[in-house]
């Protein structure tokens, strides 16, 4: 397992690439909060935060629809909110009798519905620029620099990096359980699901037992190499000209978009 199974970095010289991870931190938040903000129905307000992402993508080097295409994975779990089609309060469109139970759209449930799958779509595309033009190490530091918890940081920073000795751990057990049920061809191998449960048991504590070692091992070799709980990074991470810039400007922009969305 290969750190590019989750590493979604791209790795461009664009300008975008080049901001701060502070200043991409911050816009990337702001822009979501500003989303989430927005009154029901702002669909001008909507297509100019779109307009921004497509120029973000442009300036990226990434191409205009590299957001678009990965952003679509995350829609299906913003339907979950599509009982808000159903709400009490509009004009109700049509009814749907299913046998004991009566649905009733109304105009203003699905104008509410749409918003929020267009705040979601829009924020994960955000979430995915910012994933994609920031290496996992400075997003760390950004926050650090941004006065969240250091161990919280920590905790994250760590998550991520063992979780891909995690995983190999997993396929290792994987592959010595198909060593181990070998079996005659065109017959079904394995025993009976209580058999299955007590396998898949075993191989979980034996999982615990090799993290719970490992991690011993890991957290001597650390210590042994200077680690005083601080990651340290290559990157000087100092704001520059057009670190200011490009921040004063998207907050210009993200004004403009609430003035678009509640001006009407």
């Amino acid at each position: 397992m290969h750190f590019d199974a989750f590493d979604r970095y791209h790795f461009r010289q664009s300008p975008i690439h080049n901001l701060d991870p502070r200043v991409k931190v911050l816009v990337t938040i702001a822009f979501i909060l500003s989303n989430a903000i927005l009154p029901n129905g702002s669909w001008s307000a909507f297509a100019l935060a779109w307009l921004v992402l497509l120029l973000i993508n442009d300036q990226s080097k990434l191409g205009l629809a590299f957001t678009v295409k990965r952003s679509f994975v995350a829609l299906p779990f913003a339907l979950v909110a599509i009982s808000a089609i159903f709400s009490p309060l509009g004009e109700p469109l049509f009814e749907w009798n299913l046998g004991i139970i009566t649905l009733i759209p109304t105009d203003y449930g699905v104008i509410r519905f749409l918003s929020i799958l267009l705040r979601s779509w829009l924020s994960v595309q955000m979430a995915i620029l910012l994933v994609a033009t920031t290496q996992f190490p400075d997003l760390i530091h950004a926050f650090e620099h941004l006065r969240v918890p250091r161990i919280l940081t920590s905790i994250v920073a760590f998550l991520y990096r063992y979780l891909f000795v995690l995983t190999d751990e997993v396929f290792r057990l994987l592959r010595a359980r198909d060593a181990r049920s070998a079996g005659l061809p065109g017959v079904k191998r394995g025993g009976s699901i209580l058999w299955r449960a007590k396998i898949t048991g075993s191989m979980a504590g034996q999982l615990f037992l090799r993290s719970y070692e490992r991690s011993d091992r890991i957290y001597k070799a650390m210590i042994s190499r200077g680690y005083r709980g601080h990651l340290r990074t290559l990157n000087p991470h100092e704001m520059n000209r057009p670190d200011w810039f490009i921040l004063t400007i998207s907050s210009f922009i993200l004004i403009l978009i609430q003035l678009v969305g509640w001006i009407r």
